[in-house]
């Protein structure tokens, strides 16, 4: 026990089956660290960091009808969900968001008449209600964009001619196109939010530098810096003046206001 340590809440990765990911799958991942296009520094704070391969991850499910096998259940230091790696009966591998529950042996596969099991890819058409999905597309052949972080997944709460209402894991309902494709099952390592770093060199293997208040700045570094004493800087808001607590940030003329039906804080939008 150390004072590092001490607090430490850590994970035990009991679902990982190896820690040696496939070859064919790995890209190289240069050091950004906050910068924009031109290479100039858009965000602070952004720096240093353990180095990383990306896996190629397939959120699309493209390789229909076609069953595939659960080789390995790994660690993705890109993201907080764990990965399943799948081999095909042509041979091919691929790389998939690890559902909860997900074993090594289990057989999955993707297409339109498939079963609504754990692993199993298909249309919300398909799908029964009530059923826990994650990786939803929010166009059909996009690609999964919605509920892919660890211990995610939204609910099919109804079907409206061509639309599925989802319930989102923020608690907003909204629609969405029904012949769009998503995967069945909760998202693993839902024990993710648990866990506390314990020490601030875990946030410097992550690539995040120390943060400088905004009360400890002078007037011309920042809205709330300066004044005598520790004042208190007045209504929290970021460098730029754009207030930080309770503003609304979401433009109120968006084309998917339609798509909709209530937001997270239960407050339904207006036509």
């Amino acid at each position: 026990m150390t004072a590092g340590t001490r607090w430490r809440i850590g994970n035990a990765y009991a679902e990982l089956t190896t820690d040696t990911p496939e070859k064919s799958l790995l890209e190289s991942k240069s050091q950004k660290a906050g910068r924009n296009a031109q290479g100039r520094r858009a965000m602070r704070y952004r720096g240093g960091g353990h180095k990383k391969h990306y896996r190629i991850i397939d959120f699309k499910r493209s390789k229909r009808e076609i069953e595939a096998t659960v080789v390995s259940v790994e660690y993705d230091p890109n993201r907080t969900a764990f990965i399943s790696l799948l081999e095909y009966t042509d041979g091919e591998k691929r790389y998939i968001l690890a559902p909860q529950g997900i074993q090594v042996g289990q057989k999955v596969i993707a297409g339109d008449a498939v079963a609504p099991e754990i692993g199993n890819a298909l249309q919300m058409r398909h799908m029964p209600l009530g059923t826990m999905i994650h990786n939803i597309e929010m166009q059909p052949g996009h690609g999964g964009k919605l509920a892919r972080s660890a211990g995610s997944s939204a609910q099919l709460a109804n079907k409206e001619e061509k639309y599925a209402v989802l319930k989102m894991p923020s608690g907003e309902l909204r629609k969405v196109l029904i012949q769009c494709y998503a995967t069945v099952g909760v998202v693993s390592n839902s024990d993710h939010n648990l866990q506390t770093a314990g020490k601030a060199g875990v946030n410097r293997w992550k690539g995040v530098r120390p943060r400088t208040r905004g009360v400890a700045m002078n007037p011309v570094d920042h809205p709330m810096g300066g004044g005598e004493g520790r004042a208190s800087g007045g209504h929290p808001r970021s460098r730029t003046g754009k207030y930080a607590k309770g503003e609304k940030t979401r433009s109120p003329h968006l084309g998917s206001d339609k798509l909709i039906i209530q937001r997270r804080d239960g407050k339904k939008l207006t036509k």
